[in-house]
């Protein structure tokens, strides 16, 4: 065998272990049917984007476009002016998501018209004409997850509750970098009322943390009723958008596609 031909054979066998590595390319897996292949992920308070992470590399593999939106977190304003600026960028319809504090983002930015449905990931969801801090009103108060105010009228977690209130099920270490990564959130924002509930004309899934201290779970039970979501329990912290990706994936590849099978 000439040195030509073990040169050639071993480019063959290196392309062809490089296309099982490589990650499907958005649409490949999916149906060609389904017409919802996009996904816009929005964080909530105290985080940022990467969170989203393993959700992401889950949804890529399956074939979806995903977006991630980094909330600036000054006011519920900007916010949505992030989720809308991802919106505009997507090249079909989408199912837009949200994890806490992006419960109220996507409530008010999911009227986009290429959004089909809705995913709120232990989320907040008011009505048109409430505040976010109306949700809490009646519900047992989260002893575990205690908010430290500047003298702006930013809130941080407070560093020694951090993981008992908002990631128990993480490691030490993860746990501390969360912290010490933390973007605080302007807490005006939780007293703006929104001027649209986009799921009251769109349909919705919940996936909801049972061992979730940001809340109270009896408080999480009445926002995804009340708003007629599909709800899918797991056992989790707050910190379910890192900590539980392929079940919020599962989620969200079942709106996408009952929202497909639907034509909307």
């Amino acid at each position: 065998m000439s040195r030509k031909t073990i040169t050639t054979i071993a480019a063959i066998a290196s392309a062809a272990s490089l296309s099982v590595a490589l990650p499907a390319e958005a649409g490949q897996s999916l149906p060609q049917d389904q017409s919802v292949r996009n996904v816009v992920l929005v964080h909530g308070a105290f985080a940022d984007g990467s969170g989203w992470k393993g959700v992401y590399d889950n949804l890529t593999n399956r074939g979806y476009r995903v977006t991630i939106v980094q909330n600036p977190l000054t006011s519920l304003e900007d916010d949505v002016a992030a989720a809308k600026r991802a919106l505009e960028r997507q090249d079909g319809p989408v199912i837009l998501v949200g994890h806490s504090w992006g419960g109220t983002v996507i409530t008010e930015a999911g009227i986009d018209k290429k959004v089909k449905g809705l995913v709120y990931v232990s989320a907040l969801s008011p009505d048109a004409g409430e505040t976010t801090a109306q949700q809490y009103e009646g519900f047992a108060p989260a002893s575990e997850f205690v908010i430290e105010t500047t003298k702006d009228g930013f809130g941080y977690v407070s560093p020694a509750k951090f993981k008992s209130g908002f990631a128990h099920d993480v490691s030490d270490a993860d746990a501390a970098f969360m912290r010490d990564a933390q973007v605080p959130i302007n807490l005006s924002a939780f007293a703006t009322k929104l001027e649209n509930a986009a799921w009251r004309s769109k349909p919705s899934w919940a996936v909801i943390a049972t061992e979730d201290k940001a809340f109270d779970q009896a408080m999480l039970i009445h926002m995804a009723e009340r708003i007629n979501a599909k709800i899918t329990k797991v056992s989790a912290s707050h910190a379910l958008f890192m900590t539980q990706p392929a079940a919020i994936a599962d989620t969200i590849d079942e709106a996408a596609k009952a929202t497909s099978a639907k034509g909307q």
